[in-house]
């Protein structure tokens, strides 16, 4: 019986003290963009925009990267030929190198029309319909789809703890109740 219980407290202490670890960013540029993180609005807003630019125009990734939690994750998922769900993983310095030149090459923008919170606590869920053009100039995008974007505010800041996205497709259209009211 004594060990069940000191197993259990060592646990307990583990668990209570990885409470206490500070958030950490994976830039250390914080205070050059400390605006882009002081809401909710000013975060979902940072993120379009740091990831949108025309053909040729330069991104600012460390903007980008300060606005992620360490351990953030991306997750674009798909539907296949299949009719199956895929997706994948990978961190925000991971996206930056798999996309990055591709978005910097061919001109990028990705615009939120509609956008539904909820909140509890420190503890927020986006839902932002997006639509991607390759220039401001266009007058028709050429993708459309949702990112469930996950944030937290640790008393200090918001921070985006994970995005996971699907884009529309012609089998799975986006329902009216996720696009601007007119």
């Amino acid at each position: 019986m004594k060990y069940p219980m000191l197993l259990l407290a060592l646990c307990g202490s583990f668990l209570l003290g990885a409470q206490d670890q500070p958030t950490v960013a994976l830039q250390s540029k914080t205070q050059d963009y400390a605006d882009d993180v002081a809401s909710i609005d000013h975060i979902l807003t940072t993120l379009y925009a740091s990831i949108s630019g025309e053909k040729g125009e330069a991104r600012d990734w460390d903007r980008f990267l300060n606005l992620f939690v360490a351990g953030a994750q991306l997750i674009p998922s798909r539907v296949g030929e299949d009719g199956l769900v895929s997706c994948r993983m990978m961190s925000p310095q991971g996206y930056v190198e798999s996309s990055g030149k591709w978005l910097e090459d061919n001109g990028f923008f990705e615009v939120e029309i509609h956008r539904e919170v909820v909140k509890y606590g420190s503890l927020v869920h986006a839902f932002s319909t997006y639509e991607s053009y390759r220039s401001q100039a266009d007058e028709q995008p050429f993708a459309r789809g949702i990112n469930s974007i996950q944030l937290l505010h640790d008393g200090q800041r918001w921070w985006v703890v994970n995005i996971y996205w699907l884009g529309e497709t012609p089998a799975l259209p986006l329902p009216a109740a996720f696009l601007p009211k007119e």
